[in-house]
């Protein structure tokens, strides 16, 4: 017989797509589409501003986001070749951000799900990276995973990232 555990919040700070990097999303992508909002008739889509899924009905839209190049101009960084760009959701409109509705722990941590773990050192380089199968606790993977990517001496920013379709889904820094 297994017991559910109940997840164990976070020991990283996870975070969303910045509130001002949303806004200029909203108009023109980082790949410089214009942004074309739709509603949502299933919902389920893993939402980048609030860190939750999406609602049947909501409206959001998919936009190309280049997250390395926002941290980068907003820490000084030059991730040169590393910069890229790639497949996010989003609401249409403002949302308040995180609001807990997505229950403790990471987001988008479920059971069976597969997620890269890329490590980056303050100049804006990748250092390596992992592939990561979510177990029946996720949470505690994904906190093990990172806390690994944190014991590389140089590592100032960590990406998780959907596997199958290499989509950016949140970031953690250095924790200090």
């Amino acid at each position: 017989m297994t017991t559910h555990q109940a997840p164990r919040p976070a020991l990283h700070a996870v975070r969303p797509v910045a509130p001002d990097a949303l806004a200029a999303l909203r108009i023109l992508d980082d790949a410089g589409r214009p942004c074309r909002p739709y509603e949502d008739p299933e919902g389920g889509a893993p939402l980048r501003c609030c860190l939750r899924r999406s609602r049947s009905g909501e409206r959001i839209a998919l936009v190309s986001y280049a997250p390395l190049r926002r941290w980068a101009a907003e820490t000084g960084a030059d991730p040169g070749a590393y910069d890229e760009q790639g497949p996010v959701f989003l609401h249409a409109a403002d949302c308040a951000g995180p609001d807990g509705t997505a229950g403790p722990g990471h987001p988008f941590a479920e059971p069976g799900a597969l997620r890269t773990v890329r490590r980056y050192d303050a100049g804006g380089r990748i250092l390596g990276g992992r592939a990561l199968m979510l177990g029946e606790e996720p949470d505690a993977d994904l906190e093990e995973a990172l806390a690994e990517a944190f014991a590389e001496p140089g590592a100032a920013l960590v990406q998780v990232r959907a596997t199958e379709f290499g989509c950016f889904l949140f970031e953690v820094r250095r924790p200090y």
